[in-house]
């Protein structure tokens, strides 16, 4: 393993990306998204993607050249086209401009349509906590699970992530798919030739497997059961019947080069805490709840983990495999 700094694996990333065919914004953005995410132990999410990004570049599923730009804003409602690009310059101006407007309004829904994989979806809220906001988000993507009793894959596995900040401490940052896993577990596992659990993964013709290539070739089952199903339901209609992006079953699978052009939305909900109670009473309502978690001595406050991982990585480095570093340096012709 070798040890590299944030901005040293932002730079690989970037470099690899714009050699792809993104542009020099698109790509930074994009680069920082990932590289967050590897600090916070998402490998999933993190540096593993920036091949995955680069082949979508490479074979037109994505628009390099594209700039976000805002298609509607009323009130406390706004819509931003991610032109067919990377997600994040576009998640970026949503939240940017939801916030904006939870500021004068007191709340505001930001949807984003003709967009790509948005990465760990609480990566988004990070500035919403930052800015003393209460923020949701949710994504759906190429279809990977059924709708209950059905024997087709419908649903994206569909992430919901929401933070709540602290006035002592990081925020609260839950972030979970709505399958029994995310689906880049299964792409971690394939690359590294290991097994999954059953129970995650069902293979093409039905039937539970193990072999993480066949979950990716198959479906992957809901958290939950008939909830989970629901839940990525209503992620599909928020995400898209609201935007006019894609369904799931519209889109082709990430996990190849081929394929169309995914155009999945994105949505964020934004709330000013100091509309309703107050931010004081918000601030002691949280605190009062996280007393109570913290009583048990073997409760985790949602993100904490993530954040001890983020602080280590800016001081010393992220440790990256020697197949993944070479991958990048190659992708980026260092």
């Amino acid at each position: 393993m070798t040890a590299l700094s944030m901005a040293e694996l932002a730079a690989l990333a970037t470099d690899a990306l714009v050699r792809a065919g993104a542009g020099p914004e698109m790509a930074a953005a994009t680069a920082r998204a990932l590289v967050a995410a590897e600090a916070q132990g998402l490998a999933s999410h993190g540096l593993s993607r920036v091949a995955q990004y680069a082949g979508h570049l490479r074979c037109g599923r994505v628009n390099g050249e594209a700039r976000p730009r805002m298609r509607q804003h009323k009130a406390a409602a706004l819509l931003v086209d991610a032109q067919e690009g990377l997600a994040f310059p576009a998640c970026a101006l949503a939240v940017r401009e939801a916030i904006r407007s939870a500021g004068e309004a007191g709340a505001a829904f930001a949807g984003v349509t003709n967009s790509h994989h948005f990465g760990a979806a609480a990566y988004h809220l990070e500035p919403v906590a930052e800015a003393g906001m209460v923020g949701l988000a949710f994504g759906n993507s190429p279809a990977a699970m059924p709708a209950w009793g059905g024997k087709r894959a419908l649903f994206g596995t569909n992430p919901i992530a929401a933070v709540f900040p602290r006035r002592a401490g990081p925020p609260l940052v839950i972030d979970l798919s709505l399958s029994e896993v995310a689906r880049g577990k299964l792409m971690v596992a394939a690359k590294q030739g290991k097994p999954i659990p059953e129970g995650w993964a069902l293979d093409k013709d039905g039937n539970p497997t193990t072999d993480p290539q066949a979950g990716l070739e198959g479906m992957m089952l809901p958290a939950g059961g008939v909830k989970g199903a629901m839940l990525a339901l209503v992620v599909e209609l928020l995400c898209c019947a609201l935007t006019g992006a894609a369904y799931g079953f519209e889109a082709d699978s990430f996990f190849t080069d081929e394929g169309n052009r995914p155009r999945i939305g994105q949505a964020f909900l934004v709330i000013d805490p100091g509309a309703l109670a107050g931010a004081g009473v918000f601030d002691e309502r949280i605190e009062t709840l996280v007393s109570a978690m913290l009583a048990d001595a073997d409760v985790r406050l949602p993100g904490q983990r993530r954040h001890a991982l983020a602080q280590a990585a800016e001081s010393d480095g992220i440790e990256i495999a020697p197949a993944l570093l070479g991958q990048l340096q190659a992708l980026a012709g260092a």
